[in-house]
């Protein structure tokens, strides 16, 4: 990967729906040889799709909390029965494991305070194999999510 790969990423990824020419022109190549590139770099994986991004306010989803999980044990089968019972709560944005204390870190997306609460109380303390929850109110996004390149 070079400086061109990485400047036509850094473009895609300020404007997924920018065109093949318009992305050449920017970076200073020729149609087709931007669009070589851009095949490589999808068939190579660094390109792994494209995906709208959503407003959770405007999605009626404006309160935001980060949950961090302390897991009562760290064995394949209480991780694995947690990733998939996690993955099937849908306000739940994005899920991480930390290396540390605490296990996970989660986004989750709720209607309001009392939404959050019903959602904390009813989904996340039933997780399998959790021992603690501590959360955190998310005041603002001050640097979206986005590869450096």
């Amino acid at each position: 990967m070079d400086v061109l790969d990485r400047e036509i990423l850094s473009l895609l990824q300020e404007d997924g729906r920018a065109t093949m020419t318009e992305v050449a022109s920017r970076v200073g190549l020729s149609l087709s040889a931007c669009h070589r590139r851009f095949r490589d770099l999808e068939a190579s994986g660094v390109i792994r799709g494209f995906r709208a991004e959503l407003d959770l306010d405007l999605l009626g989803l404006p309160f935001e909390a980060l949950v961090f999980v302390t897991m009562r044990a760290g064995d394949y089968a209480a991780v694995s029965a947690f990733e998939h019972a996690v993955a099937e709560v849908p306000n739940v944005v994005q899920a991480h494991r930390l290396l540390g204390d605490p296990d996970y870190q989660l986004y989750v997306a709720a209607k309001s305070k009392q939404h959050f609460q019903q959602l904390y109380d009813e989904k996340l303390t039933q997780l399998p194999g959790v021992q603690r929850l501590k959360s955190t109110l998310i005041m603002k996004t001050v640097v979206a999510h986005h590869a450096p390149v």
